[in-house]
């Protein structure tokens, strides 16, 4: 079960094969394509438990129906597990009895009293609160994060709460994370003190350590507030990996759905780690989600210590797979910025839609040689993610003139991407975390060869793209399947059923050099506009690259 931004969906995997033989999405009815939104502050994002329940029995119920018309030989009792992924940080506040304060007739109606959707930035103040406090007195916290607390993040939302709706927090008993919520719904254990946490979420979002006793500690929560060190009490000791056993599916949702009550439910996790999984993350090969911005996921051997990585989103032990520390960063903007640059400045003589737009720039763009078009972008245009973790940063191009043409500022943004990536990439091998290979999936990896072969190119790696196109739902199907012990570990899933397409993108060396030098320039954009410590000059940028287009030019 994959519980994305704007819909959910099922997906139902052979276990003897690694086939997957049917899915069924539900788009959520709420709001703006799923999203409760407030036209006075572009911050809000929210959405409805309702949505939820009513997706997850849509999609299962159909689900099983399509797999039945898919396999004769399928039958829903011969579902042995479930697996949930699910966006994150999604916390809703809930009563004592573990239900959704939205789902109470005294809070209908009030979006303070929904889930708080991942990409909620109401909180940005008090993540510049938490990240300040963090800095003076639990510099560990801010470690393992990256340095930088977010307004993504749980904290930063249950603070928000506490502030702006007091009535809501009030009432609420404890906080649940969505990819929590739904595994304690189909177990029936919904008491917020003994249903199993994940600790995907509660690492990466709540600064959840096993070192420093778990959460962080109530004279750290209560410097924030209170009321935050009292909540403390009322949320959970130990998290758990997704390979372990949530429960058994309750009688009352079996009924619901059409299966055996009992099956294994695994803990919930992440859709982006569960989609590393899906695509085969492993030592050595980067998971990389690549869509409107992008989650890379890397996991190291936790048999040893691993060096704390300043610019990442965390570091947690077993976030991933178990056995391993599980890696994450990404990119605030990707497959955002060309839609963007198709929508608002492509021409339509390059076509009348948008998908042929892109075919058309696509096309023009492949025959440009690196450096030809003079250009170089820096690929901000939602912030930065990682490694300088500023929302406040914003995108540049630099290098045009009036022959400047729509292609060549295409190909700009797309290198711009990659070399955002590549930052990423050098931040983490400097700190000892290996990566020899990319597995990308998501619709840009599939359906966009020429991006494909530019990553390859500026990173200097294969580029490999998963088989699967739903590789968080995969993974957390393969998750269901290791708690209800079909397989004795996730690796051992893995290999039965994470493939990759036949066709892996090769760096070409002329182009790695070329794209050397070019990087040599971005860095010096980078740290320039990025960083308050640079003490350089940009006088030869500009120049360097006239000299790079007049060389590569035919």
């Amino acid at each position: 079960l994959d519980y994305g931004t704007n819909s959910c969906r099922s997906l139902i995997v052979n276990l003897d094969t690694g086939a997957e033989i049917a899915s069924h999405v539900y788009n959520y009815p709420s709001g703006q394509m799923g999203v409760i939104v407030d036209p006075r502050d572009p911050n809000v994002a929210r959405q409805s438990p309702v949505d939820y329940r009513m997706g997850l029995i849509a999609i299962v119920v159909q689900g099983l129906a399509k797999a039945k018309a898919a396999d004769p030989a399928f039958a829903p009792d011969r579902v042995v597990g479930i697996g949930v992924d699910t966006t994150g940080s999604t916390p809703m506040p809930v009563d004592r009895a573990g239900v959704p304060l939205a789902l109470r007739p005294e809070f209908k109606g009030d979006p303070n009293a929904q889930a708080w959707l991942w990409k909620d930035h109401t909180s940005h103040g008090e993540a510049a609160e938490i990240t300040a406090l963090a800095a003076k007195i639990r510099s560990q916290y801010l470690a393992q994060c990256g340095g930088t607390y977010s307004s993504e993040w749980f904290w930063s939302k249950v603070l928000h709460c506490r502030r702006v709706a007091p009535r809501v927090f009030e009432a609420a008993f404890s906080f649940v994370e969505l990819c929590d919520w739904i595994p304690a719904l189909l177990t029936g254990i919904e008491d917020p003190l003994t249903l199993k946490r994940g600790v995907c979420a509660a690492g990466h979002k709540a600064m959840y350590a096993e070192p420093w006793g778990g959460l962080p500690d109530k004279a750290f929560l209560g410097a924030l507030d209170p009321a935050l060190a009292e909540l403390r009490d009322r949320l959970y000791g130990k998290a758990y990996t997704a390979d372990v056993k949530a429960g058994g599916l309750c009688e009352a949702w079996a009924k619901l759905l059409g299966l055996r009550a009992g099956i294994a439910v695994a803990v919930g996790a992440i859709d982006a780690h569960m989609g590393a999984v899906g695509a085969g993350c492993a030592t050595g090969k980067l998971a990389k989600i690549l869509g409107t911005s992008t989650c890379d996921l890397m996991v190291a051997k936790n048999d040893r210590p691993l060096k704390d990585i300043p610019g990442v989103c965390g570091i947690v032990d077993g976030s991933v797979i178990a056995g391993y520390y599980g890696i994450e960063a990404g990119q605030s903007a990707v497959g955002d910025i060309f839609i963007w640059f198709v929508n608002n400045l492509v021409p339509d003589s390059f076509g009348a839609s948008v998908d042929a737009k892109f075919t058309a720039l696509n096309a023009a763009a492949s025959k440009l040689k690196p450096g030809e078009n003079g250009l170089l972008a820096l690929d901000w245009n939602n912030g930065n993610r990682n490694v300088l973790t500023d929302v406040r940063l914003s995108g540049l191009l630099l290098g045009q003139t009036i022959h400047t043409s729509a292609p060549e500022i295409y190909r700009a943004l797309v290198e711009a991407t990659a070399f955002g990536a590549l930052m990423i990439v050098n931040r983490v091998r400097e700190y000892g975390v290996p990566v020899d290979e990319v597995i990308n999936c998501g619709g840009l990896a599939v359906k966009n060869p020429f991006l494909m072969q530019v990553y390859a190119d500026i990173l200097g790696m294969p580029m490999a793209v998963a088989a699967s196109g739903q590789a968080s739902a995969l993974g957390a199907a393969l998750f269901g399947a290791v708690a209800a012990g079909a397989f004795a570990n996730i690796e051992s899933a893995q290999a039965k059923a994470c493939r990759v397409l036949e066709r892996v993108y090769r760096p070409i060396p002329s182009n790695v050099t070329v794209y050397r030098e070019l990087f040599a320039l971005y860095r010096q954009l980078h740290d320039g506009f990025g960083t308050a410590t640079w003490r350089g000059q940009m006088s030869n940028v500009m120049k360097d690259l006239i000299a790079l287009r007049e060389r590569q030019r035919p």
